[in-house]
């Protein structure tokens, strides 16, 4: 169980990516008090965490309804996931989201929290894929509650990066964010390898 906890809690922090958003909340909520800036944060992460629960509990019951097989969909959030850390090793996927960022504020949307925070930001494709990926591979009522506490370990932290986003910003500096998001993508890619290896596996038992 702690080895899951440990494996969920890495697989999901990287993917949410808690540091890399907090510079963009922090660009988003530009001119917003800080009373607004933490209703904003606490509402993004909680709308966030529900979407990811109701994907990790019904996920696979779509997927069946679609006629999608389970190691298909290994596979495939597992070239999904290592997309996104080739974008983050190159830094391509923050300059997405600043983009991003820049557009919500180009149209004078006041509250970010539900969209582009909870989504995509942090209840994006890769968190859902990676959600749902857990849960699949561990069937168990027990083992579902330790993946969701370590869900819900990284959304506190995702939580406390938000509302710290501009004194973080402050101490760590552009060239430390650079540092931690090259070193989480190389992370990243090794689990969407481990993801593809193991869809190849169950779909081709020969490979074994």
């Amino acid at each position: 169980m702690i080895d899951l906890f440990i494996s969920a809690f890495v697989t999901l922090f990287v993917v949410i990516d808690p540091p890399g958003c907090a510079p963009i909340y922090a660009s988003l909520t530009t001119g917003a008090s800080a009373q607004q800036r933490r209703s904003m944060a606490i509402r993004a992460t909680v709308i966030a965490g529900c979407i990811l629960v109701f994907f990790a509990m019904f996920g696979e019951a779509l997927l069946s309804f679609l006629h999608i097989d389970l190691d298909s969909f290994r596979i495939a959030g597992g070239i999904m996931l290592f997309m996104i850390a080739i974008d983050m090793v190159f830094e391509k996927r923050t300059e997405r989201r600043e983009q991003r960022a820049e557009k919500v504020a180009a149209s004078h949307v006041e509250d970010v929290s539900v969209f582009p925070m909870a989504m995509p930001m942090l209840a994006g494709p890769g968190s859902i894929a990676s959600v749902m990926l857990l849960v699949a591979q561990n069937n168990g009522l027990d083992r579902a509650f330790v993946i969701f506490g370590a869900l819900l370990l990284v959304l506190l932290m995702t939580l406390a990066a938000l509302l710290a986003a501009g004194p973080l910003m402050r101490f760590i500096g552009n060239k430390g964010e650079a540092v931690i998001t090259r070193l989480l993508g190389v992370l990243l890619a090794a689990l969407a390898a481990q993801f593809v290896i193991d869809g190849l596996k169950a779909s081709f038992p020969s490979l074994g």
